[in-house]
């Protein structure tokens, strides 16, 4: 028992120097195209983290969370365009909003099993799209349809969510990160996350012994639109100019689902180890290859899952985990030696 403790230390000791290296790269890495393809790592690993609520402890696959990315930065840009309302305040209440939705989305899908549910969130998001590129205005909200939001840009400013260095964006979304992966090592150790662990692996047992897997099923998908919303905002102050397809788009829901499955569903790491391998890809293969080549990354993306899924299927955590645990137990041994 003792040596489980030291291991358990050890790993403690490992994740608090990472993070410790996290929060200081920025003092070393001063070149914004840098900071940038960071900022979008912890971006998408966040955005994953927040789809394996319901993508990976529930057992289910959905495919159009973009639409939750959408409802966050559309609500929070048009209450701070309109009523000069700050997008800190405008990120709760998007939040909120996609927490809404899902629920509605949620209770007649939840239900449906495989590819049914994945095709029906495919459905909801399309749909909603196509809805947002085809309204102007919508009572005093100037939705502008195709044509996107144009945030205008007033300089450093916390209280509008604008920074003239990519700085402060890296460690925003570097902190929500954090906390949402807090979150989740908490909720897969609460009732709520064995709940779903048991209403996603088998349903009908767990029915049996008397869970409502449906219930916390929709818990799942309200938190985890919830938390979705937010990366909307984050986005939306990020690129501070966005149309109906650059953030309501199936590319991003697929690329989404792609982090996730090629770095492990329901795991804490999964996400954040999926994120680090293809967003450098996808950003490059943009940088380079994206007016030739549009969707190549999309493609890589589909081959690396593909290599994964034969190899690997339950992600690459799970080698990374065992490597990780030797590492850990020679480093105890030789500590006890």
């Amino acid at each position: 028992m003792k040596f489980l403790s030291n291991v358990q230390t050890t790993h403690k000791v490992f994740a608090a120097l990472v993070l410790a290296v996290l929060y200081a790269l920025p003092i070393f890495i001063t070149s914004p195209v840098m900071l940038q393809i960071f900022i979008l790592i912890f971006l998408y690993a966040y955005l994953t983290s927040s789809w394996n609520f319901v993508g990976g402890f529930a057992g289910v696959l959905p495919l159009g969370h973009s639409a939750f990315v959408g409802l966050g930065a559309y609500t929070s840009t048009l209450l701070y365009l309109t009523y000069n309302i700050s997008p800190w305040i405008g990120m709760i209440a998007g939040g909120i909003v996609a927490a809404a939705f899902g629920l509605l989305i949620g209770l007649p899908t939840l239900k449906l099993r495989g590819a049914y549910f994945a095709l029906a969130t495919i459905a909801f998001a399309e749909g909603l799209r196509v809805l947002v590129e085809n309204v102007e205005k919508l009572g005093p909200f100037e939705v502008r349809g195709p044509k996107g939001l144009l945030i205008n840009l007033v300089g450093n400013s916390f209280k509008d969510f604008q920074f003239l260095s990519k700085v402060p964006y890296y460690y925003i979304i570097l902190t929500m990160l954090v906390l949402v992966l807090i979150l989740t090592f908490f909720m897969m150790r609460s009732k709520v996350g064995y709940y779903l662990a048991a209403g996603g692996e088998e349903p009908e047992a767990a029915e049996a012994l008397g869970i409502k897997v449906s219930k916390y099923k929709l818990i799942a998908m309200a938190i985890s639109c919830f938390l979705t919303a937010l990366g909307g905002t984050f986005y939306a102050q990020l690129v501070l100019y966005f149309y109906p397809k650059s953030i309501m788009g199936l590319d991003m829901s697929y690329e989404i689902a792609f982090i996730a499955l090629i770095g492990g569903r329901s795991t804490i790491m999964g996400p954040v180890l999926g994120a680090f391998l293809l967003r450098p890809v996808g950003e490059l293969t943009r940088i380079y290859l994206g007016d030739t080549l549009p969707g190549l990354h999309l493609i890589i993306f589909g081959l690396v899952l593909i290599i994964v899924m034969r190899y690997q299927p339950r992600g690459l955590v799970e080698p990374v985990s065992r490597w990780l645990n030797i590492l850990f137990d020679r480093i105890e041994k030789r500590r006890r030696a």
